[in-house]
């Protein structure tokens, strides 16, 4: 591909990741109640997914989708259903005044591993990220040249947007745990997460293509 073919992907690359999401909602919110350590963990949970849905869609699961609907559909309506329950999880979660403590903010059942867990859950609940790289990605490849060499700078490429995107979130998400000290506004908190959590719950179980 061509330096101006790469510096266009950049900039859209740059639009689309820094659009609010599901991925970008959970790395700020974990940041805001358990810190920057375990937002990381919530990152490499985000990215391990997304780059296996970009990866795989480059094998060819993505035209799949396109052909089966009704395996699109169950993947995104149990996607769906997971971010309904990390939003109920969310607004249900209990609360104490100077929660902000790490000893106390800290649920003992997200260790490192379970933050992991949850980003790839959260990243790979959207089938539609795969029909996008499908339909994105091939747009800025050469067809006269090697293919794998260009799907490799696209995705590194990709990848670090990304993930500068998650850090801008995450210091966010910290600079916000100051204000969590007091219950009531930690209350207040999980039930907007919560309820965007939902909200993208219902946006991903109404969509239609």
């Amino acid at each position: 591909m061509s330096l101006q073919t790469w510096w266009i992907f950049v900039l859209m690359t740059f639009v689309v990741s820094a659009t609010p999401g599901p991925n970008m909602l959970l790395v700020l919110s974990n940041s805001a109640r358990f810190g920057l350590r375990a937002a990381t963990a919530s990152m490499v949970g985000c990215m391990t997914a997304l780059l296996a849905m970009m990866s795989i869609s480059a094998a060819g699961l993505g035209a799949l989708l396109q052909m089966f609907p009704a395996v699109f559909d169950a993947l995104r309506l149990a996607g769906a259903a997971y971010l309904a329950y990390l939003g109920i999880k969310s607004w249900r979660a209990p609360v104490h005044d100077h929660a902000v403590d790490a000893p106390r903010l800290v649920d003992p059942a997200m260790n490192q591993s379970a933050l992991f867990r949850q980003g790839m859950m959260v990243a790979a609940s959207n089938p539609k990220a795969i029909l996008f790289a499908v339909a994105f990605l091939p747009q800025f490849i050469n067809p006269q040249n090697a293919q794998l060499p260009q799907f490799g700078i696209l995705l590194s490429t990709f990848a670090v947007i990304e993930v500068s995107w998650y850090f801008i979130y995450a210091i966010s998400g910290k600079s916000l745990a100051v204000y969590l000290q007091r219950a009531s506004v930690l209350r207040v908190f999980n039930r907007v997460t919560g309820g965007a959590f939902v909200g993208f719950a219902a946006m991903m179980a109404a969509v239609r293509d």
